[in-house]
């Protein structure tokens, strides 16, 4: 295992309509929906600094300039903007885009819009700390399917020896969850395609070549995808902190 010491860049997905959110995102960006007193993004912020990252791409499209009016107090992480306003690009055509800006080493993409109650050491630093680039291209944060909250699905891979990781086969139960935190090496996008594409293109790239891998979320993951998950996370986080 080797750490690169430069991993200190975030991309952060933040352009998406939230059209499962409404109609708390009638007004606002999902993003901008609060938990426990704080928007979701500053949740995702928040760990991102306390984990060493210094720099932080930020897209934006719906509602954007509500997104840029909040994150322009903040200074840790320090903050630029990727704008998509004029064409929505999905999450991979996302991050193609905002390469310039994120650099030529690889980088953490950390949805912002994704939750989790820590146990034991911050799963970020974790992350970061696992990254091998010589035999990595995409490294995953996955959670426990049955212990996560809000999450009904069939899980997404398999986590195998090694920490290599691959798809669910169809019409099966797989153990983990993509927990919308992971870390890229930038070739993985060459010849990605021109425009809007999902990041599923990439990491199927990634697996096919065994360059695919995870670790485990040490805690409590939180899939807050509608409002009745959004309630139901802030009754586990409220139980969690009164016990404190």
């Amino acid at each position: 295992m080797t750490t690169e010491p430069g991993l200190t860049t975030a991309f952060i997905p933040a352009a998406g309509l939230g059209t499962r959110m409404r109609p708390l995102t009638a007004t606002r960006p999902k993003p901008l929906v609060e938990v426990q007193g704080r928007a979701l993004i500053d949740h995702a912020l928040d760990r991102l600094r306390d984990a060493g990252i210094t720099h932080a791409v930020v897209n934006i499209h719906y509602l954007g300039d509500q997104i840029v009016t909040h994150l322009a107090g903040r200074d840790r992480p320090r903050i630029a903007i990727s704008d998509e306003r004029d064409r929505l690009l999905d999450t991979g055509g996302g991050v193609v885009k905002a390469l310039a800006m994120i650099g030529p080493g690889p980088f953490l993409v950390h949805n912002s819009d994704t939750v989790w109650h820590e146990a034991g050491t911050g799963n970020l630093r974790r992350l970061v700390g696992a990254w091998d680039g010589a035999r990595m291209d995409l490294l995953m944060l996955l959670a426990r399917r049955e212990t996560s909250i809000g999450y009904s699905g069939r899980g997404d891979f398999e986590l195998g020896s090694g920490g290599a990781i691959r798809r669910r086969p169809d019409g099966s139960i797989v153990p983990h969850v993509f927990a919308g935190v992971s870390i890229m090496a930038p070739r993985l996008l060459a010849g990605a395609p021109e425009g809007p594409f999902s990041l599923n293109v990439v990491w199927d790239k990634a697996i096919a070549t065994g360059r695919a891998f995870g670790i485990e979320l040490q805690g409590t993951w939180m899939h807050v995808g509608d409002p009745s998950a959004l309630a139901e996370a802030e009754r586990f986080l409220g139980a969690v902190d009164g016990c404190r």
